[in-house]
């Protein structure tokens, strides 16, 4: 009877060590599984968060336009002080952390302004809009897309852009993973493309959307990225709205990407990490109008398309 009773806490054990085993596996698959770093921090889910701050969004300057290196350990972007005309720095990442910021001065003072940087899907260039100052009379004819190749340790001479892009004044240049060039021609008001044809842009044509200004394309050119002013809400002043091309290669209407990413806020520059994750963006909630670089998971968007087409086929 000994016997016996031994060998039932015996089993007994084993049932209650075998059930403690499943319970624990899972519980380890129900709980969040924490995110590893991802360009020197913890990346957001579908809540924009402040992005880099204190080394690249800093307080009290504005921050505008921001773009990676396909490698993602180096980033380029624009700020400038209240009353200032914009310039460019770049930061690299060493250690999960990134380095304190440098003016990249890409025309040597030819230009006095520098604005929104572009890493081509390559890394091997960078373009950008620069200007003369802003108290000039042709300022605004000054304003074009400018470009530098990468050397082995530094960036060439700049140059303006040898193409019909820089016919109007033009900015906020942006590229997809074939070439094709994307920008906003303020001339005129609209978002134009530039064919990529070996690495030029001969010919330029309207893209056909609605409204939108700072439009950025996904890398596979399936959605767009813009900030307009929001009709239906006279405080916002600027949200981010999304494009999805159709099976036809026409747009869609433009789609508010919700209160999840747009704020009472100004929210404008959207951008796409060169992986096609994430969204980043510049949000004028600081004291005086002044606006810090947020980012977001770019699920937001997904979701949206996911329901955008859904009911495109009903």
């Amino acid at each position: 009877m000994k016997k016996i009773s031994v060998i039932l806490t015996l089993v007994l054990a084993l049932v209650a060590n075998g059930c403690k085993t499943k319970n624990e596996k899972a519980n380890d698959k129900d709980s969040p599984r924490i995110e590893s770093t991802y360009l020197g921090q913890k990346p957001p889910g579908l809540i924009p968060e402040l992005f880099a701050p204190g080394v690249i969004s800093i307080n009290g300057r504005y921050e505008h336009g921001i773009s990676f290196s396909p490698t993602l350990d180096e980033v380029y972007f624009s700020a400038n002080n209240k009353d200032e005309d914009p310039s460019i720095y770049f930061s690299k990442l060493e250690g999960k952390k990134w380095t304190t910021p440098k003016k990249a001065n890409f025309t040597k003072g030819k230009k006095v302004g520098e604005m929104h940087p572009f890493v081509n899907p390559k890394g091997d260039q960078i373009y950008f809009t620069a200007h003369d100052e802003f108290t000039l009379p042709e300022h605004k004819e000054s304003i074009k897309t400018w470009v530098v190749n990468r050397l082995e340790n530094s960036w060439s001479t700049a140059i303006q852009l040898d193409s019909p892009v820089n016919d109007d004044f033009v900015f906020y240049s942006n590229q997809a993973k074939n070439g094709d060039l994307y920008y906003t021609n303020v001339s005129k008001r609209k978002m134009y493309y530039a064919p990529n044809k070996n690495g030029k842009f001969p010919e330029v044509k309207e893209l056909g959307i609605e409204v939108g200004f700072h439009g950025f394309i996904s890398p596979s050119q399936d959605y767009l990225v813009v900030n307009a002013r929001n009709k239906e809400d006279a405080q916002r002043k600027s949200d981010i709205y999304v494009y999805f091309k159709k099976k036809d290669g026409t747009w869609s209407k433009p789609i508010n990407l919700g209160k999840e990413v747009n704020s009472n806020f100004s929210e404008t520059c959207p951008s796409i990490t060169p992986d096609g994750k994430y969204l980043f963006f510049g949000r004028y909630n600081e004291e005086g109008g002044i606006s810090n670089f947020y980012w977001v998971s770019t699920e937001i968007i997904s979701k949206l398309k996911t329901t955008y087409f859904k009911k495109s086929e009903q």
